[in-house]
């Protein structure tokens, strides 16, 4: 059993009237709803607080446009190349950040570190980070997509599924709307309660979320404290999809016969235990094919299954497609992608109609997991 990680708190801003300066690290096809969520509050602090608390610049590697993973093009304020002085770094990622960080994103990052006062990420942009090496020994957050592939790459950081971590002077926020959460306590810790509060109710935000929130709804929300016993076997199964536990001992372990245990996954799960623990394995593998390299021999290792061939037929009988055909699918994703990433446009296309952002969009978000994830009825 992994030993939970002391979050502890970042270190406060001192109480003087100059205002501190944040980077917005953009990587291509960074999240604007992450980014929006970060930079907001902080507009809105020097708007409630009358003065200027903030400021900040977008940046980039080379200073051009860049697009948004939604196709959105922002022309960053600075490239990584002019010197700025900086107390904050964020690196916004998004789709494929490990794709897209550079050697240069990497240098830059490890020589902010010596100078900044704290140094954070959104999103997918914890990557980045982990890169430069600057979350080894630190508790991390990162878009659930991204904890299975960061797992395996990066062992020495303490990876959490929670909504954001604030661990010393680093912070990680997963995503969506949690830099939301995050800079509001980031804002309360250096400005006092009052202010992240006026913050909040002019974004109309009804309940800030702290660092014990979770990114995906847990199962006892849904369930309610009821089923006590079915959620502890869910945990257990969560807990060994590499070596998966057998029913009568799921069983055995929570006190109630197999017959028990069949009836609470019926009822209140809709599937049968076994049904349920191969979604759990299944979803798993789909991630390390997505996210990583492994070997399909490894992954089918990593999440219980006893040959490549078993696991081959129920990965197909469950995604309609086998998992080498997966990792095809995953690379298709990128073909309207240069090299480095950007949207690839041809100019013959240009001169006949423009291409749909859009369809740029859901093109490159077929490479993640959950593309296609959600039958429609």
């Amino acid at each position: 059993m992994t030993t939970p990680t002391v979050t502890k708190a970042a270190p406060a801003a001192p109480k003087t009237a100059t205002p501190q300066t944040l980077g917005f690290l953009l990587l291509d096809n960074f999240t604007l709803i992450s980014l929006a969520s970060a930079i907001e509050p902080l507009r809105m602090a020097n708007q409630l607080a009358g003065r200027e608390l903030y400021r900040w610049y977008t940046l980039s590697q080379d200073g051009l446009p860049i697009h948004a993973s939604d196709g959105v093009q922002v022309t960053p304020d600075a490239s990584i190349a002019i010197p700025l002085t900086l107390d904050w770094v964020v690196v916004c990622g998004g789709v494929g950040a490990n794709r897209s960080i550079s050697r240069e994103h990497v240098s830059w990052l490890q020589s902010q570190t010596r100078q900044l006062r704290r140094m954070g990420a959104v999103c997918t942009g914890s990557w980045a980070l982990a890169r430069a090496g600057l979350l080894d020994g630190f508790e991390a957050s990162v878009h659930w997509e991204c904890l299975a592939a960061m797992k395996e790459a990066f062992p020495r950081i303490a990876l959490s599924a929670r909504l954001f971590s604030i661990d010393r002077n680093r912070f990680t926020a997963s995503g969506g709307t949690a830099p939301l959460d995050m800079m509001l306590t980031l804002i309360g810790r250096d400005h006092g309660h009052d202010l992240s509060a006026a913050i909040s109710e002019m974004f109309i935000y009804e309940r800030v979320r702290n660092e014990q929130d979770h990114q995906r709804m847990p199962l006892k929300h849904m369930l309610g404290t009821t089923q006590p016993k079915l959620l502890e076997i869910v945990a257990l199964m969560e807990a060994n999809l590499e070596e998966p536990i057998g029913f009568d001992e799921l069983a055995a372990y929570v006190d109630i016969s197999r017959r028990q245990l069949e009836r609470l996954f019926q009822k209140y799960l809709h599937c049968s235990p076994s049904r349920y623990y191969l979604r759990l394995r299944l979803t798993r593998a789909r991630q390390f094919l997505k996210q990583t390299s492994m070997p399909i021999i490894d992954v089918a290792s990593a999440c219980g299954f006893v040959s490549t061939p078993h696991f081959s037929k129920c990965y197909r009988e469950f995604y309609g497609v086998p998992p080498r055909q997966e990792r095809l699918y995953t690379r298709s994703g990128r073909e309207l992608q240069d090299e480095q990433g950007r949207l690839a446009v041809v100019p013959d296309m240009l001169e006949k109609e423009p291409i749909s952002r859009a369809v740029a969009a859901l093109a490159s978000a077929r490479g993640e997991s959950t593309y296609a994830s959600v039958p429609l009825r």
